[in-house]
């Protein structure tokens, strides 16, 4: 059987289960940003209760594997009255997963702000939640969005996983498919597949990330219009 033909016969439903990839990618990265920025910033805090909290969580989810946490949600968690859906439990495994080690990388960016910012910030007595939203956390961004796209591409590859708990993804429906045709096709379909996903992430790490720098410069050294002449 040829690729054109393989593909007209079973071309439909690797499109659906590739829709499906697209949808847990999107809700698990929505999930593990807003985990990140959450956690991130309770590292820093100075409670102590607010900052060992954020680190048991941290070092809980990124010291265990995300199989077994995914197992956990789908599989144990029903033992305790709480049942979750396949693509639930698939979403918020990968998402906290994620936001884990994505709450490390926040907490790197903040800390890597300039020294002269935070005292600006103090110059100007903005509130410890002010100087974050209005001083730190716009200038974060230039750090942090190259680690953040490339732990995105991780967490494409991982989505694979739910396909482990019945979630009718690219990976469930690759083996479907394989286990009717035996064909070794369908491996190269799907590594295809994951590639050109993961490639359409990428670019979009500079082209958030030029606004951000183009800003944090105009901060720093004024707007073109303000820099002094210089004479001819």
């Amino acid at each position: 059987m040829s690729y054109f033909s393989f593909l007209a016969e079973h071309g439909p439903t690797m499109l659906l289960g590739t829709v499906t990839t697209i949808k847990v990618l999107v809700c698990a990265t929505i999930l593990y940003v807003i985990i990140s920025l959450i956690f991130g910033l309770m590292r820093l805090s100075k409670n102590p209760i607010i900052q060992g909290t954020a680190t048991v969580y941290i070092e809980f989810f990124r010291g265990t594997s995300l199989l077994v946490q995914l197992f956990w949600f789908y599989y144990v968690l029903p033992f305790f009255g709480l049942t979750l859906e396949a693509f639930t439990a698939g979403v918020v495994a990968i998402g906290m997963n994620f936001g884990a080690y994505g709450a490390e990388i926040v907490r790197g960016g903040i800390l890597a702000v300039p020294k002269g910012q935070w005292e600006g910030a103090f110059a100007l007595n903005f509130t410890p939640a002010k100087r974050m939203r209005k001083i730190i956390i716009p200038q974060i961004f230039p750090i942090i969005l190259p680690p953040a796209a490339n732990l995105t591409v991780e967490l494409l590859k991982a989505t694979a996983l739910v396909a482990l708990v019945t979630v009718v993804d690219l990976t469930f429906e690759a083996k479907q498919i394989n286990s009717i045709t035996w064909l070794n096709k369908i491996v190269d379909l799907i590594f295809l597949n994951f590639l050109l996903l993961s490639e359409n992430i990428w670019p979009i790490s500079p082209i958030l990330h030029a606004p951000r720098i183009a800003s944090v410069i105009e901060c720093n050294t004024g707007s073109p219009s303000e820099w002094p002449k210089v004479p001819n």
